[in-house]
C-alpha cells in the first residue's frame, strides 16, 4: 500500500509547524511544502525587526484569548491542544531559548530570527519534509478520493490530505479556488471578505506631523461615531499616528474602518488619566504659584515639551503669554486640546512588518477540533487564511504554532 500523500501549500510558519507536526506523528507518510515564492518563512524572517515575536508570556488561555479581535472563541478549546506553554517548551526542547521582556512578547535569546529559521528547517529535514520553492498553486480540485493540485509551471501533483496555510490577505483572496471550495454551499460561509488589520492612521492635515518621533505613554484614542477606543501610548509620526493603542485600535476596528474605507474622525485625550477637573485644578495651582512663566514654554502633567507648545500654539496661546494673562477662553481651549484633539484620518500605513489579517476562512466552516473543511474531507486549514487574528505582540504567530500543530496531529487520521 502506498504511502499517505500530504501537501502542505504555504512556506510561512503555520504551514511549517503543520507539515513537521503531520511528519513526526505520521512518519509514514509522504509530506511536501509548497511555497510559491523563492524562499520559505519570510515573515518569520523579519518579523520584530528582525528578531521574531515568537509569542506571548501569557500562559492563562483565558486571558490570552482577548488579545483576539477575530477567533476568541474558536481557538480558546484549540489552546488546550498547544498553547504558549506548548510553544515554548517545543522551541526550548530543540535548543532555542527564549527570553520574555517587559512588555510580555518572547524572543529568542539570541535577537534572531535566523534562530527560529534555522530550528523550523532543521526539524522538517529530520523528520523528511520536502520543500518545494518557487512553487505557486494555479488551482486545486477533487478527483475521487484525491486532491489535484496545479501549479503555475503546468506540474500536476497529486495528495491525499492537503493543508492551506497560505497566509492572509491578499493571499485569501487571490487563489480563485479557495471560495469555489464550499460548493454547494454559498462561498460567504466559508469565506470571510479579508481587510487588513494592524495599520497606523495617515493624519496629512494634522498640525502634529512635525513632531514625528515624540510620545505620549498613556493617551486614549476614539474613533468617532463609534465604541471603538483604546488606552496606551500613541506615537506622533510624519504621516500620521502610531503606537501600540493606534494599532490594537485599527485591529479591534478593521472591519468597520475598512467600510469607512479609513477615512473617518479619530479624538485623542493626551492626559488619559486625569479627568477635565483635576487639569483644571492642577492648572489653576501652577498658575497661582509660577504666574511670571510662559505658558507654552513650561509643559505640565509630563506632556512632552514639543506637544505641550504645539497644543498652546494650536488653542491661541502665543509664546511670550504668561500663566497670569492667561484668558479663561484660552485655558479652555487648551483644556479641550489636551483631553480631546480631533484629527482627520484619511488612509492607512502598514506597520512595519506587523501586516495582519482580519477575515479568510471562516472557523464555522472547519470541524472544531481538527481544522478539517466540514464540506471536504481531507482538507485542512491552518494560520492566518483562518478568520483569526490577534493583536500586535507575538499573539499572530501563536495562532500559527497552535492551529498548524493543531491541523498537523490530524491531517493523516
Amino acid at each position: 500500500m502506498s504511502s499517505l500523500k500530504i501537501i502542505v501549500i504555504g512556506g510561512g510558519a503555520a504551514g511549517f509547524f503543520g507539515a513537521i507536526t503531520a511528519a513526526e506523528r505520521f512518519p509514514e507518510a509522504d509530506i511536501t511544502l509548497l511555497e510559491k515564492s523563492k524562499a520559505v518563512l519570510n515573515k518569520v524572517r523579519i518579523s520584530g525587526g528582525g528578531r521574531c515575536n515568537v509569542t506571548h508570556s501569557c500562559f492563562d488561555n483565558r486571558k490570552l484569548v482577548k488579545n483576539y479581535p477575530r477567533g476568541e472563541t474558536f481557538l480558546r478549546p484549540l489552546l488546550k491542544q498547544f498553547d504558549a506553554a506548548s510553544t515554548v517548551s517545543w522551541f526550548e526542547n530543540r535548543g532555542v531559548r527564549l527570553k520574555t521582556e517587559a512588555d510580555g512578547r518572547m524572543f529568542p535569546v539570541t535577537d534572531s530570527s535566523e534562530t527560529i529559521i534555522s530550528c523550523l528547517l532543521q526539524e522538517a529535514a529530520r523528520f523528511g519534509v520536502r520543500i518545494r520553492t518557487s512553487c505557486g498553486v494555479k488551482s486545486l480540485s477533487r478527483v475521487g478520493e484525491q486532491w489535484q493540485i496545479e501549479t503555475f509551471s503546468d506540474e500536476t501533483l497529486v495528495a491525499d490530505r492537503i493543508l492551506l496555510a497560505v497566509g492572509g490577505y491578499p493571499q485569501a483572496v487571490s487563489y480563485g479556488w479557495i471560495p469555489g471550495l464550499d460548493e454547494p454551499e454559498p462561498a460567504s460561509k466559508t469565506l470571510v471578505s479579508p481587510v487588513p488589520s494592524l495599520f497606523t492612521f495617515n493624519t496629512p492635515d494634522s498640525p502634529l506631523l512635525a513632531l514625528a518621533g515624540v510620545s505620549v505613554p498613556d493617551a486614549m484614542i476614539r474613533i468617532s461615531g463609534t465604541k471603538q477606543e483604546q488606552r496606551g501610548p500613541v506615537l506622533i509620526t510624519h504621516w500620521g499616528f502610531s503606537g501600540p493603542a493606534v494599532l490594537r485600535l485599527s485591529a479591534w476596528a478593521a472591519r468597520e474602518l475598512a467600510e469607512l474605507d479609513y477615512r473617518h474622525e479619530i479624538r485623542i485625550n493626551w492626559l488619559a488619566a486625569l479627568n477635565e477637573n483635576q487639569i483644571r485644578d492642577q492648572m489653576q495651582t501652577f498658575k497661582q504659584q509660577h504666574p511670571k512663566k510662559q505658558v507654552a514654554t513650561q509643559s505640565l502633567f509630563g506632556l512632552p515639551a514639543r506637544l505641550w507648545s504645539a497644543l498652546a500654539t494650536e488653542a491661541g496661546i502665543s509664546p511670550a503669554e504668561r500663566w497670569a494673562e492667561l484668558p479663561g477662553k484660552a485655558q479652555n481651549r487648551l483644556i479641550n486640546l489636551l483631553t480631546n484633539s480631533t484629527y482627520a484620518v484619511s488612509g492607512k500605513s502598514t506597520f512595519k512588518e506587523e501586516f495582519v489579517t482580519c477575515g479568510g476562512i471562516s472557523p464555522d466552516a472547519l470541524h472544531p477540533e481538527t481544522l478539517e473543511c466540514q464540506a471536504h474531507p481531507g482538507l485542512f486549514f491552518a494560520g492566518e487564511v483562518l478568520n483569526i487574528d490577534g493583536i500586535t505582540g507575538g499573539f499572530n504567530f501563536q495562532n500559527a504554532w497552535t492551529t498548524g500543530y493543531v491541523a498537523g496531529k490530524h491531517i493523516g487520521l
